[in-house]
């Protein structure tokens, strides 16, 4: 009688301490959903800003962030369909207003429009209620011409202080930057085959690669995403990548 007493009480403190474990994480989950912490699979978030999406994904995306190039798009858009790939724009405000036809063929096209600032101001020194009229504004705008409600917004020159991330939040949006060494600088860099390298050079699932349309970047697009496409990796538009 006292080995399978000794028995139970061996097999209840061990239910015992199971069940505390659970209760213990379900409550530090609990607790975390209080203070606004969220999940997605792999991705690297810091400071509520999104550097990359899911790493245990296959998927990557091209941040195409307008606010100048218009007369290389309908070329980069030609080549985008040809590989049979979709990705997101992210479009300032006053390129939205000036050039709202192109707007509307990225859509239709099947692209993902994000949230590029309307002034493409520096919002890292912008007050809470600048960046909120930065975001808001163009948001706006953007739904007032093809109907979309954008949810990323994609700073400009990569400039955000907490204010930005806190009232991108607010308005139900995720501050998306690119993932480290997939910035193509192809603003500054005029060079085909260096925006390659820099596009492709490591890339990996859940990368987030930076371009714009420049001629340099339309001139080296097709390589980019074919090489992409070669290391057995999709090309999506950057809520795919998240692991939305």
């Amino acid at each position: 009688m006292k080995t399978k007493r000794m028995k139970i009480w061996t097999i209840n403190g061990r239910r015992f301490f199971s069940n505390a474990i659970i209760f213990v994480m379900l409550l530090a989950v609990s607790c975390m959903a209080g203070f606004g912490v969220s999940y997605v699979t792999s991705a690297k978030i810091y400071n509520g800003v999104y550097y990359s999406g899911d790493e245990t994904s296959n998927k990557v995306s091209l941040m195409i962030n307008v606010y100048w190039g218009t007369e290389f798009l309908d070329d980069m858009l030609q080549i985008l369909q040809d590989n049979g790939v979709k990705t997101t724009f992210f479009v300032g405000g006053t390129w939205a207003i000036k050039e709202s036809d192109m707007l509307e063929k990225i859509y239709a096209a099947g692209h993902e429009i994000g949230n590029h600032g309307y002034y493409h101001k520096d919002q890292g020194k912008l007050s809470a209620e600048k960046n909120l009229e930065e975001i808001s504004t163009t948001h706006k705008l953007v739904k007032g011409l093809i109907g979309v409600d954008m949810n990323l917004f994609a700073p400009p020159s990569g400039s955000y202080n907490k204010k930005t991330v806190e009232v991108a939040n607010e308005l139900g949006y995720k501050t998306i930057m690119w993932t480290e060494g997939k910035d193509t600088i192809d603003w500054r860099d005029k060079d085909s085959s260096l925006i390659l390298q820099r596009a492709t050079k490591g890339i990996k699932g859940g990368d987030l690669v930076l371009m714009h349309p420049t001629k340099a970047t339309k001139d080296a697009l097709n390589q980019i995403v074919k090489t992409i496409l070669a290391q057995g990796l999709q090309v999506c538009p950057v809520s795919e990548v998240l692991g939305q």
